[in-house]
């Protein structure tokens, strides 16, 4: 028993993934592929995958966001767990990680749950409000440039019904948020937005360590 979160040492990690892990093939291709690039530590972890498809599968989610998809992990969890009628829509800008994610979204036979929009996210996401999209989405998923996070949670505020779910990514940012001698433009935005959250009495939160930290706030 332990009255705080156990710290993972490597091989506690190692353990944690060889027990805990259920990564289909396709993900796991998809994984190895961004890995080999110089921004791979953009992408999330496969445990962090897999648990965001739990709660697609708890919640019976049929339309989500996307917000910031890269290589399309993120989308790509979240659309196996979706049933064949769902959707999730993707904001990315960025044509070449997006073509990787399309061709692994093809591989998984899912790409016709998926939408991208290569265009920049406020512009989308302001676009689904105007044709009427408020209050229609069961989950969104924020892991975009991060002096728009709140943005992106205000909008996400607006497009996700009651009792869906935000999930907003890196709020521990390698832990830098927790350090006041380190004032960039990225960290004071992330440090700014978990302040927010802890006093939006329009969600309930909670905070879990997992990859590089993401916050959940159900919608009131």
């Amino acid at each position: 028993m332990s009255d705080i979160t156990l710290n993972l040492t490597p091989n506690l990690y190692d353990y944690f993934q060889k027990i805990s892990l259920r990564e289909p093939e396709v993900l796991r291709k998809l994984r190895e592929q961004t890995h080999k690039m110089s921004m791979s530590q953009m992408q999330i972890s496969p445990e962090q995958g897999q648990f965001m498809r739990l709660l697609i599968e708890l919640m019976q989610a049929k339309k989500t966001l996307d917000i910031g998809t890269f290589t399309g992990y993120s989308a790509l969890s979240v659309a196996l767990g979706l049933p064949p009628q769902g959707k999730t829509i993707c904001c990315d800008i960025n044509g070449e990680w997006t073509k990787i994610a399309k061709k692994h979204w093809e591989m998984a036979e899912v790409a016709d749950r998926i939408e991208l929009h290569l265009a920049p996210a406020l512009e989308t996401l302001q676009k689904l409000l105007d044709e009427g999209q408020a209050g229609t989405f069961d989950f969104s998923f924020i892991d975009a440039d991060k002096l728009n996070y709140e943005n992106y949670y205000e909008f996400s505020l607006k497009l996700v019904r009651k009792g869906g779910l935000i999930a907003v990514d890196n709020v521990l940012w390698d832990g830098k948020v927790a350090d006041p001698s380190i004032d960039d433009a990225n960290t004071v935005a992330i440090r700014n937005l978990n302040q927010k959250l802890l006093k939006d009495e329009r969600v309930s939160i909670s905070m879990l360590s997992i990859g590089d930290g993401l916050t959940l706030a159900l919608k009131r």
